[in-house]
């Protein structure tokens, strides 16, 4: 696996903090990392982007970005309203096959989740993973509601020929309720995709040595990590 594309259920559902963790992980390893946000919405120029915050919490890879729009709305739509060009999963594909010719894992971090738009088009990320070839890992959110949505993407790669590598919740509440303890072995379950790792609400707030250690306890080995589903699903989940 050279390069891995990263999807979430919806927006603010921890793909930058996954993405973060999974290169962390990797550049323990002695991997070369590079890690790229194709579309970056809702951030102005001088200001720090999710490119920006997996560096500090991961450290010494290679960042790219390779559009901003300063408009908080869906890539497609934001360039639209900029009056800027948009990015085509040719360009996606075309710069993540450039990286990982001298990288050993690149990380390709969406937008929002799967569908979301990229161009006039309808292009999107699940176009950009078709060209690469590449599987993709799906941050889920924790609780009421995930399952239809986290089935939904999954349905969709499957339909496309992609392959899902499996679910991370990007960030479990400090007191999960029913439906959070639920889903954690439900998620496998609705989705046929192993859960991979739990990642704690808060996690972007550790400094980069502390953010390792925490990567290394809450991503599965598949990932780099220490992380056992079923010991988790137990002790806080419901069965």
């Amino acid at each position: 696996m050279t390069v891995l594309v990263i999807t979430g259920t919806g927006t603010e559902v921890g793909k930058t903090v996954v993405t973060a963790a999974v290169a962390a992980l990797a550049r323990a390893e002695g991997k070369r990392v590079a890690v790229l946000k194709p579309a970056q919405t809702g951030v102005g120029p001088n200001e720090p982007g999710d490119i920006d915050e997996v560096v500090r919490l991961a450290g010494d890879i290679t960042a790219r970005e390779l559009a901003r729009y300063p408009q908080p709305l869906a890539p497609a739509t934001a360039a639209r309203a900029a009056g800027m060009p948009p990015v085509r999963p040719a360009q996606i594909a075309a710069a993540a096959t450039g990286l990982a010719a001298d990288h050993d894992l690149v990380l390709l971090e969406g937008a929002g989740g799967l569908l979301v738009r990229f161009d006039t088009a309808g292009s999107t990320l699940a176009d950009a993973a078709w060209a690469l070839g590449a599987p993709v890992l799906l941050v889920a959110s924790a609780g009421l509601g995930v399952l239809n949505t986290a089935t939904l993407t999954v349905e969709a790669l499957r339909r496309r020929g992609l392959t899902c590598q499996g679910v991370v919740v990007g960030s479990w509440p400090h007191q999960p309720d029913l439906a959070c303890r639920h889903n954690l072995a439900d998620l496998p379950e609705v989705t046929g995709a192993p859960l991979l790792g739990v990642l704690p609400e808060g996690a972007g707030k550790y400094h980069e040595e502390d953010f390792l250690l925490l990567a290394r306890r809450c991503l599965a080995p598949e990932l780099g990590g220490e992380f056992d589903a079923a010991e988790f699903t137990v002790r806080h989940g419901l069965t």
